[in-house]
C-alpha cells in the first residue's frame, strides 16, 4: 500500500490506518482471538498504521498481533484522558505493557469533547509525555480532538507534533466550528509541519452508503496524510484496501459495506444516572424521564459513552 509521511518529522504510514477502537468491549467486541487474527491479516494485507487508546481496551489484542512482527516496520498510535503527571506516566507503563513494545510510535493526549483549556488542563500529562519523549520511549506527541480552535492552537505550539482531528464530507461531530473552517485549520496545522490523520471520515456509519465518496473527500483534504477507520471483520478488512489501492471496489465487496450500517441503543435497564450524557463529545444524549435518549441525528458512535455506563446498558450494534 502507498506510504506516506506523517508530518515534517513523522513516520511513513499506510494512507489505511486500522482503527482499533470497535474490536473491543466498548463497540462490536469481536473477542480476542478473533480481534488478534483480523489485526495479523491486516498487517499480512500492508497496513502498517495502527491507532487504539487506553480506553478502548484494544491495546492488548494489537500487542499480540504484532508479537510475531518487525516492530520497526509498525506504527502505533495510543491515547490517554490522563490530566497529570502521574496519571500519565501510569498509562504509558501501562501501554508498552499491553502493546508488549519498549517505544510507542504516536502518544496523544485523549481529547474528544474539550476546549481550548486542554493545554492547561492536561499542562502535567503533557510534560510527562514530553520527557518519555526524550528518553525515545515515544516517539512523537499528538492530541486527538473535535474541536476547530483545538486544532488551530495545536498547530501553533511546539510540544504537538501529531493531530488526529474529526472530518467528515457532513461535517458532522465537528466542535466549535464548520467543517470548511475545520478543512482550514486542517490547512493550517499541516502548513506549521504538523502531522495529520483523520478519524470519522464516515461520520459514525452516517455516510456507510458513500464510502468511496467519502473516503475520497477526506483523501483529498491538504494536509490529511492517512484515515483511521474502524474494522471488525475481514470483508470490511478487505473492501477497504481495495478501496485504499484503487478507489474503487467490486460490486460485492461493496454491497456487503453498505449493510453495515450501526446504531447506538439504550437498554431497559438505565437507571438515568447522566453518566453517558456528560461524556458524550457530541452531545447527542440526554435524559428523559429518567432514561437516556439518543438523538441519532448528532450521534457519531463514538462508542465513549459505553465504557462510562456503570449499568453497562449502552450497545453499539
Amino acid at each position: 500500500m502507498k506510504r506516506v509521511r506523517l508530518g515534517q518529522l513523522g513516520p511513513e504510514v499506510t494512507e489505511l490506518c486500522f482503527g482499533v477502537l470497535p474490536l473491543g468491549p466498548v463497540q462490536k467486541n469481536i473477542g480476542q482471538e478473533a480481534a488478534v487474527a483480523l489485526l495479523k491479516e491486516a498487517i499480512d494485507l500492508g497496513i502498517n498504521f495502527f491507532d487504539t487508546a487506553e480506553m478502548y481496551k484494544t491495546q492488548e489484542y494489537l500487542g499480540q498481533a504484532i508479537a510475531d512482527h518487525d516492530r520497526s516496520s509498525l506504527v502505533i498510535a495510543t491515547k490517554s484522558a490522563a490530566k497529570t503527571y502521574a496519571e500519565m506516566q501510569a498509562s504509558i507503563v501501562q501501554s508498552l505493557k499491553e502493546l508488549g513494545t519498549d517505544y510507542i510510535d504516536i502518544y496523544l493526549l485523549h481529547a474528544a469533547r474539550v476546549t481550548t483549556a486542554v493545554f492547561a488542563e492536561r499542562a502535567g500529562a503533557l510534560e510527562c509525555l514530553q520527557e518519555f519523549k526524550a528518553k525515545g520511549i515515544i516517539r512523537q506527541v499528538g492530541i486527538s480532538t473535535h474541536s476547530v480552535p483545538v486544532v488551530r492552537i495545536a498547530a501553533e505550539r511546539d510540544d504537538i507534533d501529531i493531530i488526529f482531528p474529526l472530518i467528515n464530507k457532513l461535517g458532522r461531530g465537528i466542535q466549535a466550528g464548520t467543517r470548511e473552517e475545520m478543512e482550514a485549520a486542517i490547512a493550517y496545522a499541516a502548513a506549521q509541519g504538523k502531522g495529520l490523520y483523520a478519524m470519522k471520515a464516515l461520520a459514525g456509519g452516517h455516510l456507510v452508503e458513500e464510502i468511496p465518496e467519502a473516503m475520497a473527500y477526506v483523501r483529498s483534504l491538504s494536509g490529511i496524510s492517512a484515515i483511521a477507520v474502524g474494522m471488525v471483520d475481514s470483508a470490511e478488512l478487505r473492501h477497504n484496501v481495495e478501496l485504499f489501492l484503487h478507489g474503487t471496489v467490486s460490486p460485492e465487496l461493496a454491497a456487503a459495506a453498505s449493510k453495515k450500517r450501526k446504531r447506538l441503543i439504550v437498554l431497559g435497564f438505565c437507571r438515568g444516572c447522566g453518566a453517558c450524557v456528560r461524556t458524550c463529545p457530541n452531545h447527542a444524549l440526554s435524559l428523559l424521564e429518567g432514561r437516556a435518549q439518543v438523538d441519532t441525528s448528532l450521534c457519531i458512535l463514538c462508542g465513549y459513552c459505553n465504557p462510562v455506563c456503570p449499568e453497562f446498558a449502552l450497545r453499539l450494534v
